[in-house]
């Protein structure tokens, strides 16, 4: 696996050269007939049928080509535009989509071990890309994710829509300007109740409306293993990246992004579980991360179980300053407080992803994208080095994690809490032992740990013939 560098990610691009844009084409080339951009949505069984409707609504742009692996979600979705009288193509390959000229754009909404390779064909077959978030499976893929889009100057825009909410920029703007101080601790919450998905005693019938072949792709085509193919892939490691890499992203996102950080972080280490019940999961239901970044830590929490939330907030960040702090409860509303509680100022207001995206294609312009694929890949790849740290780690007594804890004052406070909120969901740590992440050092750089095979190896994956990520994009 050859090292990934930020600075070959940067050089030479839009981004960091100053240019306006990439170098035009044709209109013809850019737009299809009647100005309008066509779009084709790849996978939509859940965040992609947003994608059609927000597609859809959005002025100058036209949805033509559908693409799914399950021929009953297929058949559903290309019906609602039969029925409007609305022409939609159809696919169940996106190689065979891709190699559609009339096609300028694709939203991939597809799992997570899709994201990246379908995103560099993309960019290699001249399309501009919405790929949701997480942008890859594993760092090393998303970090190619930005090779080919620099390479192929296409538009890649992240599906993290918060970075399009005018409220949550302005508050992210004011908190860097310094108005409540240094940050001290930028804290993430992923704090999301999540049911057993059961346990099953042998492997079963994928849906006879899926190509499963298709469906695994750069995963290895193991057995299904579990009651539902669908959503629960979640939280099996081969094609999911936990409730850390599903929900939390955003909110991963969010408080990196309030942080200033452009680069992954040179210390992590994680600690948690699947915890709470038995099932066919695989990734930690209970967990936090902690990036050591030289301006703060940041810190992340995942739970699955009932909790309250934390300081008014479930699923979102709260910014802790020398001078008060900044809660964010929700994709779109920020709140600041000073040092007594007492609140001094509110944001809300929302903001238009899909439109956002739609601009910057018009333009040739990435600078305009809210989630250019390098903020997408950072963010990211912050949710795989903390499931590293947590797969290389070891099952630990409470006494023996509070102990390695001890000389990190946020991440003991941060174990306290999620003891007490476990202890509440009848789960002693003395029995159901959570597991202590190994603390790994990264070359931020070069995007690699120092000194760690084993971590490294966890960096990419071994890719299923003929769906491979290639190594020169």
């Amino acid at each position: 696996m050859k090292s990934i560098s930020r600075r070959h990610f940067v050089k030479g691009s839009a981004l960091a050269a100053g240019a306006l844009a990439w170098p035009a084409r044709s209109w013809a080339q850019v737009l299809g007939a009647n100005s309008d951009i066509r779009i084709a949505i790849v996978g939509f069984n859940g965040r992609g049928k947003d994608h059609i409707e927000g597609f859809r609504k959005a002025s100058g742009a036209r949805v033509v080509a559908l693409c799914d692996v399950d021929q009953k979600v297929l058949e559903r979705e290309a019906k609602k535009f039969r029925d409007r009288d609305e022409k939609i193509e159809t696919y169940t390959d996106v190689r065979k989509l891709l190699d559609n000229k009339n096609i300028d754009a694709i939203a991939i909404a597809t799992p997570n071990h899709w994201h990246s390779l379908i995103a560099i064909w993309a960019c290699q077959a001249g399309k501009d890309v919405y790929v949701e978030k997480p942008v890859s499976h594993n760092v090393w893929e998303g970090g190619q994710l930005v090779r080919a889009a620099r390479k192929y100057q296409r538009i890649v825009q992240t599906g993290t829509q918060c970075r399009s909410s005018e409220g949550l920029i302005e508050a992210i703007n004011w908190l860097r300007e310094g108005h409540l101080g240094k940050i001290k601790v930028s804290r993430g919450l992923c704090y999301k109740p999540r049911g057993s998905i059961g346990d099953v005693t042998g492997p079963q019938q994928p849906p006879a409306s899926v190509d499963y072949d298709l469906w695994c792709g750069p995963a290895p085509k193991d057995p299904l293993m579990r009651e539902r193919l669908h959503y629960d892939w979640h939280w099996v490691w081969s094609t999911g990246n936990g409730d850390l890499g599903n929900q939390g992203i955003h909110q991963m996102d969010i408080a990196r992004w309030a942080l200033g950080e452009k680069a992954l972080s040179p210390r992590v280490f994680s600690v948690g579980g699947r915890l709470g019940y038995k099932d066919d999961g695989e990734t930690p239901n209970t967990m936090f991360v902690c990036h050591d970044y030289p301006s703060a830590p940041l810190i992340f929490e995942v739970r699955g179980l009932k909790t309250p939330d934390y300081r008014g907030a479930k699923v979102g960040v709260v910014v802790d300053c020398e001078g008060g702090s900044i809660v964010i409860p929700s994709y779109q509303k920020a709140i600041a407080y000073d040092k007594q509680g007492a609140q001094i100022k509110v944001w809300d207001r929302g903001g238009n992803h899909h439109e956002n995206f739609l601009r910057a294609v018009r333009s040739r312009n990435p600078k305009q994208l809210a989630a250019e694929i390098l903020e997408g890949h950072l963010s990211s790849a912050l949710c795989h080095t903390g499931n590293i740290s947590y797969l290389l780690g070891r099952r630990s007594t409470p006494e023996a994690l509070r102990e390695k804890l001890q000389s990190n004052k946020a991440a003991a406070e941060t174990f306290d809490r999620m003891s007490e909120h476990l202890a509440e969901n009848q789960v002693d740590l003395s029995r159901s032992r959570a597991t202590m992440g190994q603390v790994l050092e990264m070359n931020p750089e070069q995007e690699i740990f120092v000194g760690n095979d084993l971590a490294n190896h966890f960096l990419t994956r071994r890719y299923r013939e003929p769906f491979v990520v290639p190594d020169h994009v």
